[in-house]
């Protein structure tokens, strides 16, 4: 027996130094942690169980004469503040973390599990794609990989950390997951490189511009989140879990409140300025309402029109939306509707209740919004609203104008609660623009039109930019004091707790994609 632990130990040994010294001291090098590093730091203690360490590839026929344990991707499971997870860590240092058939196959069963367990998905990606000498069948070993994350998409959470370079058809299974965080400057995703590119359309494109972590959280709104290290990237998705649940199934973890559900918000009352038309930060209002201010924003860096992210009232999470005033005057636009489209269907996925603070003047006029299709995107927020059966409050602070309004879950869509603050303005339009379309002819007839503008946009704003028309009809549940809004939360969320609604029997929706 002894001889057999001797063998067993030296095959352990083997796999658990797959890399070779040289490859090891490169990803070193690159300010990079080696992916058992990377499992060791991001799980709890000595919770990790390895599945799979002395799987090998196959494929000597193919020129792969070299035949390391692991065949270059750690699988497992392990626990996250005591909370079982599943792990796949890319071993760029065996193969530079090139997926073949066994590759594969064993992040196939690590997924299999995930979803037969119900618990939450975590790749660590650190790869150079698929691995050319098994051609074909590392391709057909990719469509697996795509084929279960569309399976478990809305049953476990499924979270993607770029930690390197993730390209071609590689970069698919991380946009099918439901949050992607990068790392600045070591992470990269991209269909096809800056020397492709430079071929086939003669730009000139650095990898950081093309494929950078900050590239995809500004401008493509791939990254969801955004770190300065591999370590604060995994404290990140650390603290994300914090507001999960394992599956969808499970309600999100509550924690116990450290922060009074009866405490005034008296700031609140003196945050909006003077005049309708100056700005005001939304996640001030956001941080207030909230536990201890705690608030973990998504997608912060794309779509500033909007902001959505993570929270606690009363030691329960919720998912916030809320139109930001301080970037074009909060408008809803392709990007932003799209953006707080995902992230509404992702809360409502996971039973994550919503809480949408409203203050937006329209949706964004032009040319470039009607051409690009602001109709269908703006379609996309629409019908995650109208889709969501989880706990829905709305709190209009200011602007809600025309179809805008309607779009961020108002009454009239689902809300469970509307409240406004008095300052609240709920129209068609502006009082400036419907004067101009209401009173045109008597405008065009006036001895003094701009006195006479000023009167009619004085008359209209007393009559209609208030909430207490909508009050009467029971558009908006209470017209409430600014210092109460967290305590309405509360007890909203309260009575919302029980709430049961199911959508018709189907297949599935038809979103305006």
């Amino acid at each position: 027996m002894q001889e057999k632990l001797d063998d067993l130990a030296g095959r352990r040994k083997d796999a658990h130094n797959a890399g070779s010294q040289r490859s090891i001291d490169r990803q070193h090098e690159k300010g990079k942690m080696l992916a058992r590093e990377r499992i060791d730091y991001f799980l709890d203690d000595g919770s990790f169980h390895e599945l799979d360490l002395l799987a090998r590839h196959r494929a000597q026929a193919s020129g792969l004469e070299e035949r390391p344990y692991t065949d270059g991707v750690i699988t497992g499971w392990g626990t996250v503040d005591g909370r079982k997870v599943f792990v796949f860590s890319q071993d760029f240092t065996v193969f530079g973390g090139a997926l073949g058939e066994v590759f594969a196959e064993k992040i196939h069963k690590l997924m299999d599990l995930s979803l037969k367990v119900g618990a939450p998905l975590i790749g660590l990606n650190d790869g150079a794609g698929a691995r050319i000498q098994e051609g074909v069948v590392s391709l057909a070993s990719y469509g697996g990989i795509f084929h279960r994350n569309v399976r478990a998409s809305g049953v476990v959470p499924q979270i993607s950390v770029v930690l390197g370079p993730c390209a071609g058809g590689a970069v698919y299974s991380p946009a099918m997951t439901d949050f992607i965080f990068m790392v600045r400057e070591t992470s990269h995703m991209f269909i096809t490189g800056p020397d492709v590119v430079k071929t086939v359309t003669g730009e000139d494109v650095t990898l950081e511009e093309l494929g950078g972590a900050m590239s995809h959280a500004s401008k493509s709104g791939v990254a969801s989140f955004v770190a300065d290290d591999e370590k604060s990237c995994l404290d990140d998705v650390r603290f994300l879990l914090s507001f999960l649940p394992a599956n969808n199934l499970e309600e999100p973890p509550a924690e116990d409140c450290t922060d009074d559900p009866n405490r005034d918000c008296p700031e609140l009352r003196d945050i909006l300025p003077a005049s309708p038309n100056l700005p005001y930060d939304m996640a001030d209002v956001v941080r207030t309402c909230i536990d201890d201010g705690e608030f973990f924003e998504y997608f912060p860096h794309f779509a500033k029109s909007i902001i959505c992210g993570f929270g606690r009232i009363d030691g329960r999470p919720v998912g916030v939306v809320g139109n930001q005033p301080k970037v074009l005057a909060g408008v809803l636009d392709i990007e932003s509707a799209e953006k707080a489209a995902r992230f509404v269907r992702t809360c409502d996925a996971f039973n994550i209740p919503l809480i949408t603070f409203v203050d937006v003047p329209g949706f964004l006029p032009g040319v470039d919004q009607e051409y690009g299709g602001i109709i269908r995107h703006g379609a996309k927020l629409l019908y995650a609203y109208c889709e969501a059966t989880v706990p829905r409050i709305s709190v209009i602070t200011r602007k809600a104008y025309g179809g805008a309004y309607v779009v961020m879950d108002s009454k009239s869509i689902g809300s469970d609660l509307a409240f406004a603050w008095p300052t609240a303005e709920l129209a068609v339009m502006g009082p400036q623009g419907a004067v101009e379309i209401v009173y045109r002819r008597e405008l065009q007839q006036a001895g003094d039109p701009a006195t006479r503008r000023s009167e009619l946009v004085a008359d209209y704003t007393e009559k209609y930019a208030n909430p207490y028309a909508a009050a009467e009809r029971g558009y908006i549940d209470d017209v409430i004091d600014p210092a109460d809004t967290r305590r309405k939360l509360v007890a909203g969320l309260r009575m919302l707790s029980t709430k049961r609604e199911e959508l018709p029997r189907r297949k599935h929706g038809n979103v305006p994609l």
